[in-house]
């Protein structure tokens, strides 16, 4: 598929669906030169009117307080809505529900809740903190019950590792639903069918509520590999062939990326897909590329 073909698909769609909506991922910086690269990247970024923009949390809390400032800023400097991530590992109830009540304070509405992977990483046993919060479903109701959060929860359009079966998988969604979640933001996927078919399968286990695609702009293909399989992700034949030889040639990995991110956006778009998440890695240029190709523009306010 060519851009041209792609445009033509957002076109189509554009007058059934009106324009695409977006939201974006940042994670919080470690040192004053990435926090620097952090608010460029925001600020840019901001300029599209993204739905809301979501701000990680290291394994065990590890960023608590970097995490706690990003998204106060966020608050206090500009005009988005930031979604903090919460995890439930490695931390007391009492501890998490401290961290709710300071978000709630600093005027934070929007949480990410999630369970978190084990301390010994992705492939080993998960055992809750003894006196914390047992799963992302128990987190959604300890939220809920701190102050009336907006909650967005992960989903996993190939099945999360652990999970025994599809029939568990989905259950445990509703369950993170039927705890008090609004929406569901998908771990990355790098084939639109991957999406649509576990669009269709929550569809026919009776799930309604909003899943939005989790877009991972693919620049460092060693590293996409790494990822993919750290959360079980599958990564195409085709994928493997565009990117190989281009390891040591940035600039064109880049101008690929674009292209085919722009493709696996425009074909959700023309299955009717309205709302995408973007995991930005705390660079905005090439997902404000791709968001331009997809037919997001910057807002007047913001030009």
């Amino acid at each position: 598929m060519t851009i041209t073909h792609a445009q033509n698909l957002i076109a189509e769609a554009a007058e059934k669906l009106g324009q695409p909506r977006v939201s974006f991922e940042f994670f919080p910086p470690k040192t004053d030169a990435l926090e620097t690269q952090l608010w460029e990247a925001i600020r840019k970024l901001e300029r599209l009117s993204p739905s809301f923009v979501s701000v990680t949390y290291g394994a065990g809390g590890s960023t608590r307080d970097r995490t706690h400032r990003t998204v106060a800023r966020i608050v206090a400097e500009t005009g988005m809505k930031p979604a903090a991530h919460l995890t439930c590992v490695g931390a007391s109830r009492s501890d998490i529900d401290d961290v709710l009540r300071e978000y709630w304070a600093a005027g934070v509405r929007h949480i990410v809740a999630l369970r978190g992977d084990p301390p010994g990483g992705v492939g080993t046993s998960f055992t809750p903190h003894p006196e914390g919060y047992a799963s992302a479903a128990d987190l959604v109701a300890g939220a809920k019950s701190i102050a009336d959060f907006e909650i967005s929860v992960a989903v996993h359009p190939e099945k999360h590792p652990e999970s025994p079966s599809w029939d568990a998988e989905i259950d445990n969604f509703k369950r993170k639903l039927d705890a008090g979640a609004t929406r569901g933001v998908s771990q990355f996927f790098l084939d639109a069918d991957t999406f649509l078919t576990f669009r269709d399968r929550l569809a026919r286990a009776g799930v309604t509520a909003p899943i939005l695609p989790g877009i991972m702009p693919v620049t460092n293909y060693k590293g996409l590999v790494k990822m993919a399989e750290g959360c079980g992700a599958s990564v195409p034949r085709w994928l493997t062939t565009i990117f190989d030889g281009l390891d040591d040639d940035p600039e064109t990995r880049r101008l690929v990326a674009a292209a085919i991110t722009a493709e696996l956006c425009a074909r959700l778009y023309a299955e009717g897909v309205e709302d995408f998440h973007f995991y930005t890695l705390n660079r905005a240029d090439l997902t404000m590329a791709i968001c331009r190709i997809f037919g997001v523009r910057v807002s007047k306010e913001a030009a």
